[in-house]
């Protein structure tokens, strides 16, 4: 019995001296060490890391999110490539104005704001931004018909290679 008590706690120590000094923060892996009794054997589970941002600089990014005025329905924010983070809102209003507002909502948050296209037609419309806040990089794509804009965010810490805002499970 002691011998399996002894066993027991010698994989624990050896589990968490390999959890601590076992890699950098950005492992593919995050290994759990956990026993199940004191006379049974130790149980070792290895998953896949999480490709999310911290909670501190998620905060940090969707504070520089502004929320548009008239939104409905706000999703997220969702983790994205490249520790990045996606919003969407679903707000009520004419695609061209929400998207006018938009832009000067970010300006007023910092952001120096790039318009990559904008327009529309017959009751579309819509634009998207591209800009700065320091580091941070932002893509906002906003549009719809009518009274109904869809407008999508996605801020990165740093420009990514990838720069599509669109909710990216995928990694």
């Amino acid at each position: 019995m002691r011998h399996h008590t002894r066993l027991a706690a010698a994989a624990i120590a050896v589990g968490l001296v390999a959890t601590a000094c076992g890699g950098s923060h950005n492992s593919s892996t995050t290994t759990t060490t956990s026993a199940t009794s004191a006379t049974s054997n130790t149980t070792t589970t290895t998953a896949p890391a999480s490709a999310t941002t911290s909670p501190s600089a998620n905060a940090d990014l969707q504070a520089l999110i502004p929320t548009p005025p008239n939104t409905q329905k706000t999703d997220g924010p969702d983790p994205m490539h490249d520790n990045g983070i996606h919003m969407h809102f679903f707000v009520s209003g004419a695609p061209t104005d929400v998207m006018a507002a938009y832009k000067t909502a970010l300006e007023s948050k910092q952001w120096s704001v790039t318009v990559e296209n904008s327009g529309g037609s017959g009751g579309g419309g819509g634009a998207t931004y591209t800009g700065t806040n320091g580091n941070a990089y932002g893509v906002f794509n906003g549009g719809g018909y009518g009274d109904t804009t869809d407008l999508q965010a996605c801020v990165w810490p740093a420009k990514p290679s990838n720069t599509n805002c669109e909710r990216d499970r995928k990694r």
